[in-house]
């Protein structure tokens, strides 16, 4: 399983994908995409997110 990002929300602020220890999160039109691949459900994008757009998926 991997974290699932609300595009709704999401701001593309970036402080996710700093956060990620795999590199699995990366901006796409504006807005964090997580490839499913690479997510090791260390959930750190969630709590670095500041606009909440990230849940566990």
């Amino acid at each position: 399983m991997s974290v699932v990002v609300n595009h709704d929300v999401c701001e593309g602020i970036g402080e996710c994908i700093e956060v990620c220890p795999v590199e699995a999160l990366s901006l796409e039109e504006g807005k964090a995409v997580c490839d499913e691949d690479l997510c090791i459900d260390c959930l750190a994008c969630i709590a670095a997110c500041p606009v909440e757009a990230i849940s566990e998926g």
